[in-house]
């Protein structure tokens, strides 16, 4: 009998142990930012998922994508607020993280997409033991210097053609930075609202921000003009210096000194980008190495995240559109130059021409693996899932974790 005792007590002491580390009290909430535009906001469709599957390199993380029944994970100890909207029409969608936080047309609905948020959450989920809370807030088209602008950057002056299109008026100078700002602090009044796994008595850590955004800033030539010979300048230095106001500004207006950062460097044309964009890379990542940022602050690439068969299909498909345009305009270098062909000849003649260029084979890798322009990575889950799980690792290692 003391011997079945002996084994019985042997047995429920692991039981007890784990009874212990269960009824034991929640850890502090982990938050984290996102903010940006359009390829923060995200595009790529939940119907390019499979896409990820097919490389043996990111098959598993399509397995951590989605449940046993195929459809896409949600996340027990990860929530999400995220205010977006289109023109003067924001609102805020809430829950627990899954697919669906990309851009949407009603910001309480799923729409249907993801960006670098749903693996972001995935990554930090399997990393920590404590509950995460991701504040996301994204509008598409916007910009650095303008929308974006932080408080020490000043006001944003317009320019000529800025003012003859009635446009960017000094008061709306840093309109999405004040609407960001405010977002954040509304969810942080009032955290249960979002995470029902918020305990007052453990607290909550803003633990790292990443910023997701360029592309209006690269294309505007009247803020950032193209440089002249014999300029010192670099063209998009003004890009660096307003980024590193955003970091001091956004670290200070939510009582976060030394809140990890990251920069997520744009990646469009992956590893063959034109000049320009080559150079707004740099601007981008150039806050990085100020000193007062070392440690905490850690510019990533996504350029290695660009898929690049992808993107040599996306090629051939502007060929084909930009040979649409040359029909209808009849363009002297190409084949309706005397205009003699009729509106179903010229379908005809680009219907061929699109069958010689792009295989069936091309064509049926392109719906699998995209859903959108080049200026949204191709609206491919493949890219947007890295990037999101990338953003997330950079932070843990820049002590985000603690």
């Amino acid at each position: 009998m003391k011997r079945f005792l002996l084994l019985l007590a042997v047995l429920l002491v692991p039981l007890a142990i784990r009874a212990t580390a269960s009824a034991a009290p929640p850890a502090k909430l982990k938050i984290y930012l996102l903010a940006g535009q359009s390829n923060m906001e995200g595009h790529a469709r939940v119907e390019t998922f499979d896409y990820i599957g097919d490389d043996p390199a990111t098959a598993p993380l399509l397995q951590q994508m989605r449940g046993a029944d195929g459809k896409p994970t949600v996340c027990d100890h990860v929530w999400i607020s995220y205010f977006t909207g289109t023109g003067n029409s924001n609102g805020e969608g809430l829950g627990k993280l899954t697919a669906g936080y990309g851009s949407r047309q009603d910001p309480a609905k799923d729409g249907g997409k993801i960006g670098p948020e749903f693996t972001f959450g995935l990554t930090l989920d399997k990393a920590l033991q404590e509950p995460v809370l991701i504040i996301k807030t994204a509008w598409g088209g916007k910009s650095l210097y303008h929308d974006f602008r932080s408080p020490s950057s000043g006001v944003y002056s317009r320019t000529a053609k800025d003012i003859e299109k009635g446009q960017h008026a000094e008061a709306q100078s840093g309109e999405y930075y004040r609407l960001m700002i405010g977002h954040v602090k509304h969810v942080l009044s009032d955290l249960k609202r979002v995470c029902p796994a918020y305990d007052e008595k453990q607290g909550y850590e803003i633990a790292g921000m990443v910023w997701f955004q360029g592309w209006n800033d690269m294309v505007n030539r009247e803020v950032y003009p193209l440089p002249k010979p014999g300029d010192a300048t670099p063209r998009y230095a003004e890009y660096s210096r307003l980024m590193a106001n955003f970091i001091r500004d956004v670290r200070k207006d939510i009582n976060a000194p030394q809140m990890p950062f990251v920069i997520g460097v744009m990646g469009v044309e992956g590893s063959k980008p034109n000049e320009h964009i080559a150079a707004f890379r740099e601007a981008m990542a150039a806050p990085a190495a100020l000193p007062e940022f070392k440690g905490n602050v850690i510019a990533v690439p996504t350029a290695p995240f660009w898929s690049e068969e992808l993107g040599a299909i996306a090629s051939k498909r502007d060929e084909v559109r930009q040979m649409g345009y040359y029909l209808k305009t009849k363009s002297a270098k190409h084949a309706n130059a005397d205009g003699s062909m009729s509106e179903p000849q010229q379908r005809e003649y680009l219907k061929k021409f699109e069958a010689d260029l792009i295989s069936p084979a091309e064509e049926a890798l392109w719906k699998r693996g995209a859903s959108n322009g080049g200026y949204h990575y191709l609206g491919c889950a493949k890219t947007f899932a890295l990037m999101g799980k990338a953003f997330a690792e950079a932070l843990l290692r820049t002590g985000g974790q603690h």
